[in-house]
């Protein structure tokens, strides 16, 4: 390793690679949201629905995200646990003016939580509560209600509030996420050199 590396190492000025998992149920902003964080030449003119799963890349403060959009339609879902064990973050979208499907993001999110590739890691998950332009749309205080959120205590966890059509809150929650991603990195970094 020459000392222009070294250097770079020691300064943590390379850039950071890491995968993240997008779900949701279909039609909650998955895919728009990725849109927004792509840059302007790359950006879709109009984002259509995801089929199985497509892979988005975009950076944040310097780290570079591979990100896994998974489509939520009922008979795609079982496709998400195929990518839990290489993700160092989940995004989880939630479709905050429609009501009649939170059960349903509730039982997903549970079974997330409960696979044993995500059950034994602490891996961070944000929450969009997205679409919060729409008249009809829930609070982040009553999705957190209603999905339970308060009970997970073994996994660092963010909702935020989203527009994903104008960017509204997508920045904060990237800003969350990049960092608690950053600090997992770093601990293991640190775990790494002490056993050596």
């Amino acid at each position: 390793m020459g000392l222009l590396e070294k250097l770079v190492n020691y300064m943590g000025l390379r850039k950071q690679q890491v995968n993240v998992l997008v779900v949701g149920l279909n039609n909650s902003g998955k895919s728009t949201i990725l849109n927004y964080f792509k840059p302007n030449e790359c950006q879709a003119r109009e984002v259509v629905p995801t089929v199985g799963f497509s892979i988005h890349k975009f950076q944040n403060q310097n780290v570079g995200f591979t990100a896994f959009d998974m489509s939520g339609q009922g008979r795609y879902r079982n496709l998400w646990e195929n990518y839990y064990n290489d993700c160092h973050g989940i995004i989880f979208v939630v479709d905050s003016s429609d009501k009649l499907r939170l059960v349903v993001v509730r039982d997903e999110l549970e079974l997330l939580l409960h696979h044993p590739d995500i059950s034994c890691r602490r891996v961070p998950i944000l929450l969009f509560a997205n679409k919060m332009d729409v008249r009809e749309a829930l609070s982040v205080v009553r999705i957190s209600a209603l999905l339970g959120l308060e009970v997970i205590m073994d996994k660092p966890w963010h909702i935020c509030a989203s527009n994903a059509l104008s960017g509204e809150g997508l920045h904060e929650g990237m800003e969350w996420l990049t960092q608690q991603i950053r600090d997992l990195v770093d601990k293991r970094k640190k775990e790494v050199r002490g056993k050596k």
